[in-house]
């Protein structure tokens, strides 16, 4: 090889050496994204990715997403988790108690942001609020402490109602709470709670046609449950609904009580922004919500022909008309 074509060469890996260098430093973290097919995971996704939009992280450039949803089958949570492993993604933000899980199940390394699960400690996702511990942290939902204060809500707006069904979703590890807590703002109001444990679509459809011959005064739905078609049957049969996520109102649900979302999903992207900035999962805090929001949807109200009084409705945070 000639002197000249050597330098030549030379010359032109040194100049790459600066560009390989730049694209070292400008890669992309991937952000992996698990939910619960349930109301108000389209609102979580919309409202999380505004906020990491607001601390910087524009998609495509500066963040990608791996987004999976079990679309209302639970049961796909595991390989969904194991694929964005599989994937090597730099973290997980989950959404709802079981997708954590399914992501705790699936990596001991990867760090996990929860945006909302309900009672963490209760559920072995971490060891303590202050110090987590392990490779999770994020928000802690109070949805447990959120249903049984809809029960205190439904004898606000029913002031006769007697008897409430709560439908809890057996495979979901937050059942257990969620039922406690019902139970005993029962035993508070002095009503009494019928549980009815879901495990499918056909147990969900089944539950319905039983309340037909039971007819409870109203209902209280587990989020992770199907929404949308458990606010469909809830109309069908005319018994007043209410769930604690503010997306079963949105489909039709008469009533949530709720942590207010965008709060939230906010803190979740800040703790993305801090792990991708090398703080440690067991080193942050878990957060719990501190703002709560009361929605009424009047056009479920007036198809179940209840008379919502204007006091009520003052003390409701939104109407839906």
């Amino acid at each position: 090889m000639r002197r000249r074509e050597f330098v030549s060469i030379l010359g032109g890996v040194a100049a790459l050496w600066p560009l390989v260098g730049i694209a070292q430093q400008r890669r992309v973290p991937t952000i992996g994204v698990l939910v619960v097919g349930s109301p108000g995971s389209e609102q979580f996704w919309q409202l999380f990715q505004k906020a990491m939009r607001g601390l910087g992280y524009v998609e495509g450039q500066s963040v990608r997403y791996e987004f999976r949803s079990d679309q209302g089958q639970g049961s796909r949570l595991p390989e969904l988790a194991a694929e964005l492993v599989r994937l090597k993604v730099d973290l997980i933000v989950t959404w709802f108690t079981p997708a954590a899980q399914a992501a705790k199940q699936a990596t001991r390394e990867i760090p996990i942001v929860m945006a909302l699960a309900g009672d963490p400690l209760g559920t072995g996702l971490i060891e303590s609020l202050n110090r987590p511990g392990g490779n999770v942290t994020g928000m802690a939902g109070v949805t447990a402490e959120l249903a049984g204060k809809s029960v205190e809500v439904i004898r606000e707006l029913l002031p006769s109602a007697h008897r409430v069904v709560a439908l809890a979703n057996a495979p979901d590890p937050f059942s257990k709470p969620f039922l406690e807590h019902i139970r005993l703002a029962g035993v508070a109001t002095g009503m009494t709670i019928d549980a009815k444990m879901i495990r499918s679509a056909e147990d969900l459809e089944a539950a319905f046609s039983e309340m037909e011959k039971e007819r409870p005064d109203a209902i209280i739905v587990q989020p992770s449950l199907p929404g949308k078609r458990s606010a469909e049957l809830a109309l069908r049969y005319r018994i007043p609904a209410v769930s604690a996520v503010r997306g079963f109102v949105d489909e039709g649900g008469l009533m949530s009580y709720a942590a207010a979302e965008a709060d939230m999903y906010d803190q979740a992207a800040v703790y993305v922004d801090k792990i991708l900035k090398g703080a440690k999962p067991a080193d942050l805090p878990v957060q719990q919500p501190t703002k709560f929001v009361l929605i009424i949807n009047m056009k479920t109200a007036k198809a179940l022909g209840l008379i919502v009084t204007s006091a009520f409705l003052v003390r409701a945070d939104e109407v839906i008309e």
